[in-house]
């Protein structure tokens, strides 16, 4: 781990040598991952939502949506789809619906994982740490449990009076369990300062995790914050750059929100240190409605399609689609 105090991390996030941090990224983590890159597929399974963030498309009081939840067979079948064309990861994403019982997600987990050799991710929301021990118990390997910001006081507002400190206590039980764990923010929240950024960076680090997300921020039109600020882009690929630095084991994805800023946004955050992409392989028909932010899912191609042209921008890099499951570096320390 590079030894960063907190007046570093401003420097660098302020733009004070941005050609100096990408390189170190992305040499961490050539020295942790090689060429490789590792693709999560992503089944999002379900736009149906309890919770009313005030950053969210898919937030409940939000009427425009055209809702879906999928069947638990068409979940099996298009993890199916997607593990024959090649993913090695099939992440589980909804909002948080809890019209989907303890005994459905295991269906679907068990589906999965008696059928192939993939590692199961789930990103569900705020289920019980016992029903995700029940979960870990049938075979889900990793979580997915999202901050968007460590200060508790924003973490109230933007999410409407949800508990901050009920979540960051569901991600330890994550922890505990023996998940493989993936935690973030978002980068550029209305109001945000890069001394709240710093902070964020710092927690994060602390935590421990096996995965880092840091997408940027970007108004949805039908949610209290469509008149906010458009993020910097620039922010989101120097914090996840630090975050690289600071954790060089974890892995830490190119999101698809770097996409809609910028055609090659995903090619430039694996250039400066990430080394996961997460294609959507959400049915056609469905994926343009898991519209958390504008240009979420905007191309629809068919399953086989996404996989390949995810692999087919990771080799133009001169990288390694890898053929791994993609287990944790951090965890396993190999």
């Amino acid at each position: 781990m590079a030894v960063l105090g907190r007046d570093d991390i401003l420097y660098y996030l302020n733009g004070g040598n941005d050609e100096e941090l990408y390189a170190i990224a992305d040499g961490l983590r050539e020295e942790s991952f090689g060429r490789e890159v590792y693709l999560r597929a992503i089944v999002e399974f379900s736009n149906i939502c309890n919770k009313k963030c005030n950053y969210c498309g898919l937030r409940a009081p939000n009427s425009k949506v055209s809702r879906y939840r999928m069947e638990v067979d068409s979940i099996i079948d298009s993890a199916r789809l997607a593990a024959e064309a090649g993913a090695r990861t099939i992440v589980l994403q909804s909002g948080d619906d809890f019209n989907y019982s303890p005994g459905q997600v295991e269906e679907i987990i068990l589906g999965i994982k008696e059928s192939y050799d993939v590692a199961v991710t789930l990103s569900l929301g705020d289920r019980s740490a016992g029903e995700y021990e029940h979960w870990f118990n049938c075979g889900a390997d990793r979580c997915l449990l999202k901050l968007e910001t460590t200060a508790p006081d924003i973490y109230k507002k933007i999410r409407c009076g949800e508990n901050y400190h009920q979540r960051i206590e569901l991600l330890r039980s994550l922890q505990d369990i023996g998940y493989e764990v993936g935690s973030g923010i978002i980068v550029g929240l209305p109001d945000y300062t890069l001394e709240q950024l710093a902070d964020d960076l710092l927690f994060l680090s602390a935590l421990d995790l096996d995965m880092i997300a840091a997408g940027p921020f970007i108004p949805h039109p039908d949610t209290p914050f469509s008149s906010a600020e458009t993020s910097d882009i620039e922010l989101s690929y120097r914090f996840t750059a630090l975050a690289r630095m600071l954790n060089p084991l974890s892995n830490i994805p190119a999101t698809s929100a770097l996409d809609s800023f910028d055609s090659k946004g995903r090619e430039k955050g694996l250039q400066r240190g990430c080394n996961v992409i997460m294609p959507s392989v959400t049915p056609a028909a469905k994926r343009k409605d898991y519209n958390i932010y504008p240009g979420k899912n905007a191309i629809s191609v068919d399953v086989a399609d996404t996989i390949s042209r995810a692999e087919e921008l990771v080799r133009a890099l001169g990288f390694v689609p890898s053929a791994s499951k993609g287990s944790s570096r951090r965890m396993n320390n190999v």
